[in-house]
């Protein structure tokens, strides 16, 4: 008799588990890492954990094929855009929330790639910080005007890296985030390599820590950018959340009651600063939608608007929509007690899919449904928005405009003293939008050094200190009013100076490696079949 054959143990049960289980565990990684950096964003205040999201994502994609990147960096963006962005779907059902995560990923998988193509450069931390930056550059423009919710810099207002956003905005911001993950992910790398062969290069090890440590001393030195000082003084401004009927798409089918609310609040506003209960606001400023009927064409809308800002005795920023010269427009009236409307401003950055439909004859062959939900499209306006409220230059930003750094600077740079972002979130019941949106505006407020005011239809109504403290707040689905002396300034920090300039840097040092990465790829496989 022979001996037994031997059986492979490379084709056990538990071998092939084994191997199963090494192959999933980048793609399970990187969709878990994505997770991990949603959870670092509001309402929560873990901001640190986008650092440790992005190390293991580091983990994920070094050393591996941009084919292999781009898949894991499709997973990671899953990861993080289908939690973040469920709001987007409270009313309509999934397929839209669904359909904007499955295009937004698509970018941070083009970044996984670029990622995985520069890791094995010299100093690849500094590459892939920039290439993600440049993804971002890309969302934020692309299509249909841009989507940059989701950026890093929103994830950190209540973080360490925040002052940073006084230097370079949220470009910089952002890549400090990013670079100190990834940082953090190579220089735990080659501390396990020096123990195993004790063969590390200084220069390696260097930029590894310089990763990590630069980022970290650049916010604390950017401490210095942020002031609360009162320049010009101060103005004390009021805030009005009037609340609304009922949450969802179809808050705005009792139009009249929605104005009624913003006029009632303010009138009970009246009356305490009548007894003496609250100081004299020098203005007071509406959310958007506050009016959804327009007062230069209904009469009783005018009167009822016009009876508030004289009984507040003060100029009122309602938030209308207006139709002008045929055209539809989102709109901010100034609104003196004394000679009713005197100015306007038309939101210039619209959101599709919300204020106007792309493709409109496409979606309405898929789903008729949709397109009613936008019946007459939005036009955008031209000018930046800066009201000149009782001697202060309150710059402009509704509601979507806050994501946008442009739409924000503009106003700055026009002469804005303080900054409102009038908002209405009544459409997204009480989902962590809002309190995304309040991130947003706490960041702008570094970024640009000015108090800024959120006010809402239905809450997260703030006011924002200069340097993103918030002071005051509502709740959700309540009439209230803030009454706050605020900070009044003038000068401009590095950010706004700048403008777009840092990311347009970092998107060419993203160019710049990645370019790197390719021809020395190509010189790698010419090498290899000579």
């Amino acid at each position: 008799m022979g001996e037994p054959d031997q059986l492979d143990p490379q084709s056990s049960p538990a071998s092939r588990a084994a191997r199963l289980a090494r192959r999933l565990a980048p793609a399970a990684a990187a969709a878990l890492s994505g997770v991990l950096l949603y959870v670092s964003f509001p309402p929560r205040t873990l901001w640190w954990l986008a650092v440790p999201a992005f190390a293991v994502l580091g983990w994920v994609l070094r050393g591996r094929t941009w084919k292999a990147g781009l898949g894991l960096g499709y997973l990671f963006g899953l990861g993080f855009l289908l939690p973040l962005l469920v709001w987007t779907g409270v009313e309509v059902g999934p397929g839209p929330w669904l359909a904007l995560v499955v295009i937004e990923a698509v970018f941070v998988a083009l970044v996984g790639a670029g990622v995985a193509a520069v890791s094995r450069l010299p100093g690849w931390p500094v590459w892939a910080g920039a290439l993600w930056i440049a993804g971002e550059a890309a969302r934020a423009r692309v299509p249909f005007g841009g989507f940059p919710w989701g950026k890093v810099a929103f994830g950190q207002a209540d973080g360490v890296f925040l002052p940073l956003a006084a230097l370079g905005g949220t470009p910089v911001l952002g890549f400090a985030v990013v670079l100190c993950g990834f940082g953090l992910y190579e220089a735990v790398r080659l501390a396990v390599e020096r123990r195993r062969t004790r063969a590390v290069r200084r220069a390696t090890a260097t930029v590894a820590l310089l990763s990590v440590a630069v980022p970290v001393a650049g916010a604390l030195a950017a401490r210095t950018l942020v002031s609360d000082a009162a320049e010009d003084g101060t103005a004390t401004v009021a805030v009005i959340q009037g609340n609304v009927p009922r949450a969802g798409l179809d808050f705005n089918s009792q139009r009249r009651a929605v104005l009624d609310h913003h006029v009632r609040e303010t009138e009970r506003l009246a009356a305490e600063v009548k007894a003496g209960k609250v100081p004299q606001p020098d203005f007071v400023l509406w959310p958007e939608n506050s009016s959804d009927i327009d007062p230069f064409t209904n009469a009783d809308a005018y009167a009822v608007i016009d009876a508030a800002a004289k009984a507040i005795g003060a100029p009122i920023s309602v938030g209308g929509v207006v139709q002008k010269d045929g055209k539809l427009y989102n709109q901010q009236i100034l609104w003196n007690p004394d000679k009713g409307p005197a100015d306007t401003y038309d939101k210039r950055q619209i959101q599709p899919f919300g204020e106007y439909l792309p493709l409109r004859s496409l979606i309405g062959a898929i789903n008729d449904e949709w397109t009613s939900m936008v019946r007459q499209d939005f036009s955008r306006g031209d000018k930046p928005g800066v009201f000149t409220l009782d001697g202060t230059g309150v710059g402009l930003a509704t509601c979507y405009e806050a994501a946008f750094d442009w739409a924000v600077r503009d106003t700055v740079t026009a002469g804005a003293q303080m900054i409102s972002v009038p908002s209405n979130n009544a459409t997204f019941d009480r989902s962590e939008m809002t309190y995304q949106q309040l991130a947003m505006s706490r960041v702008r407020a570094v970024e640009h050094s000015r108090t800024v005011t959120v006010p809402v239809t239905s809450g997260v109504s703030a006011v924002i200190m200069p340097d993103g403290t918030v002071t005051q707040r509502t709740g959700m689905f309540v009439a209230d009013s803030l009454v706050q002396e605020v900070p009044l300034r003038s000068s401009e920090t590095p950010a706004t100076r700048l403008g777009a300039l840092p990311e347009v840097l970092l998107v060419l040092v993203a160019a710049g490696g990645l370019g790197w990465a390719v021809v020395a790829g190509v010189r790698g496989r010419r090498t290899g079949r000579a």
